[in-house]
């Protein structure tokens, strides 16, 4: 809205960026004692269980703190975005709003449908793994398309970018589409595993957040691109910058009621489309294999369990012999709990770490090889 009544020519960016980064972070700090109160009224309290007795007493504290507390996060994103980006006339942003939306109302979904399970139960599983990975794909498939054919002439939308290498590679449809369904149904699932300590998601994905706020400044301007080897890909990506300034600011409000000891948790309704959106975001800007980098923490989280998980399976033995464990628990801040961290300690450690994958992801813009 804001962008409509800017003067012909002017595209007022900083402005427009300061007013949704600080648009989300009041929305949602403002917001959240309100809706905190709403959610303990209608006892939407989280229930850490765990197949682990030792992580159990290490979180029985946290019982019955309110979650789905994302869904401030999406609703103020999403009103700092209509209010500052160019919605009417920009189809990225458009693009982004449905991936906001879409992953926010399945993890509402898969968060609702745990609650619903009393205390004590057998299980409390939402959404089953492949029912939500059925409309992530889906999801992804869309933005994939919309990638190949809306800017059918733009020619960055058919190479793929190496964050060392000058030179990127093309490629076909079927390995484009490979690739942004890896990138955003990969990078949603990853948020959500490093969702299990007070500020830890929250953080890391600030941090992120701040890296492609400047990338998607950097590939819309030609000098920029020139500079740093990378992709021109369209002016109009430049509005990405308006929604990760948006993420960064509700990541920041979220904090300050999430930070230890945390009086609300995102959940899956905060943490499944903060991730799909980066994931977009870094297929727009065709930076998907900069943010392995970037989002160094989240790949440690997803990799910890994907090798706990597969080496248990292979070394399960006949007799119901349990199989190896190479974590005391994954994701891997649960592994570093059990060690002996506190936990604010194994969060502001990560926190460390997602510093550094954002300044190296930021360093490979100029150490690149022709």
């Amino acid at each position: 809205m804001i962008y409509l009544l800017l003067p012909a020519g002017y595209e007022g960016l900083v402005l427009r960026l300061a007013g949704a980064g600080i648009m989300s972070f009041v929305l949602v700090a403002l917001l959240a004692p309100r809706f905190i109160r709403l959610l303990v009224r209608y006892k939407v309290g989280d229930r850490p269980e765990f197949d682990h007795a030792n992580l159990n007493e290490l979180t029985r504290h946290k019982s019955n703190t309110p979650t789905m507390g994302g869904a401030l996060i999406v609703a103020a994103m999403l009103v700092s975005i209509v209010v500052f980006a160019n919605v009417f006339g920009n189809m990225f942003v458009r693009m982004g709003l449905l991936v906001l939306i879409w992953l926010g109302v399945l993890g509402g979904i898969d968060d609702w449908l745990k609650l619903r399970h009393a205390p004590g139960a057998p299980t409390r599983d939402g959404l089953r793994s492949w029912e939500k990975l059925v409309f992530q794909i889906g999801l992804a498939l869309l933005v994939s398309i919309f990638m190949r054919n809306y800017y059918r002439a733009v020619q960055p939308a058919q190479f793929l970018y190496f964050p060392f290498l000058v030179d990127p590679i093309k490629i076909g449809l079927m390995v484009h589409i490979i690739v942004t369904t890896l990138t955003m149904v990969g990078t949603s699932n990853a948020v959500n595993l490093t969702d299990g300590m007070d500020g830890l998601a929250a953080g890391c994905l600030g941090i992120v957040a701040l890296v492609f706020l400047l990338i998607s400044f950097l590939v819309s301007s030609i000098s920029f691109t020139e500079l740093f080897h990378l992709p021109l890909i369209d002016k109009s990506v430049v509005e990405m910058a308006v929604l990760c300034s948006s993420m960064l600011g509700a990541c920041l409000g979220f904090l300050w009621w999430n930070s230890p000891p945390a009086h609300v948790f995102m959940g899956d309704t905060g943490s499944l489309p903060l991730g799909g959106l980066l994931g977009y975001i870094a297929v727009v800007t065709r930076q998907e294999l900069l943010l392995l980098i970037a989002g160094g923490v989240f790949v440690m989280e997803a990799l910890s369990v994907m090798i706990q998980i597969s080496v248990f399976k292979m070394t399960k033995g006949p007799g119901g012999r349990e199989g190896r464990r190479v974590f005391r628990c994954a994701p891997l801040h649960h592994h570093f709990h059990l060690g002996g961290w506190a936990e604010s300690k194994v969060v502001v450690r990560f926190w460390m770490l997602g510093i550094i994958f954002a300044a190296l992801a930021l360093a490979t813009l100029k150490l690149k090889i022709d």
